[in-house]
């Protein structure tokens, strides 16, 4: 029979149906747990995920197009990068944002390895003797005489740009940069060289270590500070729901990166740990009403009623702060940039999992943990 308190108030029994949010929640872990260990068996770095350039080494450079180009120019755009021996490359084609014609070109901490492009009847003597300067914001580029302007980076030319395309690809040198330009220039058309960016692999390694360390840390700083405040099964239920939480971004990133190649790099992790944060903020909201309902209730209800009761009076709280954040999220999603598109998606399937498994996850096995070893004390008495 149901509590006097569940009939009365009409709320939601979320201890009765808590074998169908155990169910849920493994059709949401599953498939993303079978693409992480497929992926570490196909990728070279054995990771669960795609890695990008901050954690492999590699180079990312950004070109734009005066002209409009599609995602079926993706095709033509590889199909000449491996002519041009440069294979595995992560392709990415977006329109350019009003703000590109306001904006100047980042300033890098490398230099650009991007050489423009020569024609064979514009080689001279004269160009091998001389050399001119061209400066890109506070660094420059040596480029020779006789250089088209398309192919250096002029200022005055970004603002005709309308789309941008990314390559992710292996450490690039000088002679690989020009393949790249002879490539995209033969079948695109003439381009503006926007940014060059490189990391080296030691420096990629000591980035995903450091990243794995944070990951650990915060795991056992949020044990002991529920242990401390709570008890120590409120703490081993809130992990569980932490685990559920990055298991679910990183299961959805893993089969994002087999199906889209979408790389994971350091924003990732700023992501993760940010969810980690909301969600263990929201399971203390719950935790602790549960407590407080604990000390006064404890004679007329049911630990499961008591469960019951203290999600109900938080549940309006959890769900309007969750959507609060959702709707800020949604917008800088479509209309903010590109280089933040991967971490803002992570920030809300992490803040949507989040909110579910404070709420259905956490509790609900808090309380069927308390009703199962309440069933020893029971028996003895």
């Amino acid at each position: 029979m149901s509590s006097p308190f569940l009939r009365d108030k009409n709320i939601i029994d979320v201890v009765k149906y808590k074998w169908l949010w155990v169910a849920f929640s493994a059709i949401l872990i599953v498939p993303g747990i079978i693409a992480m260990v497929y992926s570490m068996t196909t990728y070279q770095t054995h990771s669960p995920m795609k890695l990008g350039i901050d954690f492999t080494g590699g180079t990312l450079v950004q070109y734009g197009f005066e002209k409009k180009l599609e995602n079926t120019d993706i095709s033509k755009v590889r199909e000449s990068l491996n002519k041009a021996g440069i294979e595995t490359a992560v392709i990415q084609i977006d329109q350019a944002s009003k703000s590109i014609n306001e904006q100047s070109v980042k300033d890098k901490d490398v230099e650009p390895v991007i050489e423009s492009v020569k024609e064979p009847n514009e080689v001279t003597n004269k160009d091998k003797a001389k050399k001119t300067e061209v400066k890109l914001d506070s660094k420059k580029v040596e480029v020779k005489e006789g250089v088209k302007t398309p192919d250096v980076v002029n200022p005055e030319s970004k603002a005709g740009i309308k789309s941008i395309v990314s390559i992710r690809t292996k450490f690039l040198d000088k002679n690989d940069s020009k393949k790249m330009n002879v490539a995209l220039k033969e079948s695109i058309g003439e381009f503006v060289p926007l940014q060059v960016s490189s990391i080296g692999p030691t420096l990629g390694k000591e980035l995903f270590q450091n990243a794995i360390v944070a990951l650990l840390l915060s795991f056992a700083a949020i044990v002991i500070y529920l242990t401390v405040r709570f008890k120590f099964d409120y703490a081993m239920f809130a992990l569980v729901a932490l685990f559920h939480d990055a298991l679910f971004v990183c299961g959805v990133f893993s089969i994002l990166g087999l199906v889209f190649h979408t790389e994971i790099d350091s924003l990732f992790i700023t992501a993760i740990l940010t969810v980690i944060g909301f969600s263990v903020h929201d399971t203390i909201v719950v935790f602790d009403r549960v407590r407080e309902n604990s000390r006064f209730l404890v004679k007329k209800m049911s630990f499961n009623d008591i469960v019951n009761a203290s999600v109900n009076q938080t549940l309006a709280r959890s769900i309007n702060t969750s959507v609060t954040s959702l709707v800020t999220l949604m917008a800088l999603y479509f209309f903010g940039g590109v280089t933040t598109r991967d971490f803002v998606l992570a920030m809300t399937l992490g803040i949507a999992i989040g909110t579910y498994s404070s709420i259905f996850n956490a509790s609900t096995l808090l309380a069927m943990w308390r009703s199962r070893s309440a069933q020893p004390k029971k028996a003895a008495a």
